[in-house]
């Protein structure tokens, strides 16, 4: 097991590499930093804008073969990924933003797959039964509601209960509150802060986890084997849960740990309408700015998820399916 996750992650490690530098070279064919100064009052000349650039490696007059070698050295002997047109550290920009979203995105990428599970578990056992029944409307409409439309129903909920009980029980943008000190008011604020995004990304996340659990259950609970068991004595829930649910699990547990990239640099929409710095806002703030430096990074952040991902794939299958362990 061991040697094997080893291989995995080295073949992932390569895998990064080349596709961080390929993002680097398709970055730069197009995106230009040199636009960020073009027309600007007073005007800039061309000399100063390139006094400006070639000391941050961005100017376009250099070899692009220097540029990335310089910038590909610069991330092997120093861990430094660059500065931005403005002259911002991608460094400080990522390392603060990714805490940002992984705080957003990782407790409500567990909720929703946990409520998914639950809820798949539910209706595949009661069959066309009318719990079944309402929870596939529920989830059918909960799966069409668009994010922003999520958000800004959770907003108004929250501004209104705000008022009703006359106390700030939600805060509605941000992700923490400035000044806050002490153990116990820093867990409470950032749980203020957290409510109304992590709502509306369960209450629009979770239904793709239900109808996939739900129908791999049904497929499970057919099979020769949970008929047997069943034969044995073991009642449906029982069955279910110890073997139907064991098998079921692995291409739920496979598609959750692939998404954790997405949901980090997708959730432009969500950080937007609750305005979160995390990594979705600063890879459009990125591409706006013809931040050659910062597009890479935020490849390369989400590369290293994708591996991540696979690697949790890999540990969930071997976990669950006890034919890969044994093989």
């Amino acid at each position: 097991m061991i040697k094997y996750l080893v291989r995995r992650t080295l073949g992932w490690l390569l895998m990064i590499v080349v596709a961080t530098n390929v993002t680097y070279f398709l970055a730069w064919s197009f995106l230009d930093p040199r636009s960020n100064y073009v027309g600007r009052k007073p005007p800039v000349t061309p000399e100063q804008i390139e006094n400006l650039l070639r000391p941050r490696n961005l100017d376009a007059s250099v070899p692009l073969l220097d540029r990335w070698w310089a910038w590909f050295t610069g991330i092997l002997l120093r861990w430094d990924w660059g500065v931005s047109p403005t002259g911002g550290s991608v460094n400080d920009q990522v390392g603060f933003r990714m805490w940002v979203s992984a705080e957003l995105v990782l407790g409500a990428t567990i909720i929703m797959t946990l409520l998914g599970i639950w809820i798949g578990v539910y209706t595949a056992s009661r069959q066309y039964k009318l719990g079944d029944r309402i929870w596939q409307g529920i989830s059918i409409v909960t799966l069409n509601i668009n994010i922003i439309v999520a958000g800004l129903a959770v907003v108004i909920l929250a501004i209104n209960f705000n008022n009703w009980v006359g106390v700030r029980v939600f805060y509605v943008t941000g992700s923490s509150t400035e000044g806050v000190t002490g153990f116990f008011p820093v867990i409470i604020d950032a749980l203020q802060h957290l409510a109304l995004p992590t709502i509306a990304l369960v209450v629009t996340g979770y239904a793709g986890t239900h109808f996939l659990q739900r129908s791999l259950l049904l497929d499970n609970i057919s099979a020769d084997y949970v008929r047997t068991a069943r034969a044995k004595g073991l009642t449906k829930p029982q069955a279910i849960r110890r073997h139907a649910l064991r098998t079921s699990l692995i291409p739920v547990a496979t598609q959750v740990a692939f998404s954790i990239p997405a949901i980090f640099t997708g959730g432009i929409l969500t950080e937007t309408i609750f305005a979160w710095q995390g990594m979705g806002r600063y890879f459009l703030t990125t591409i706006n700015g013809n931040d050659v430096h910062g597009v890479v990074a935020v490849a390369a952040f989400g590369a290293l998820l994708t591996a991540i991902g696979a690697l949790l794939a890999d540990i969930t299958v071997v976990v669950l399916d006890p034919r890969v362990r044994v093989s």
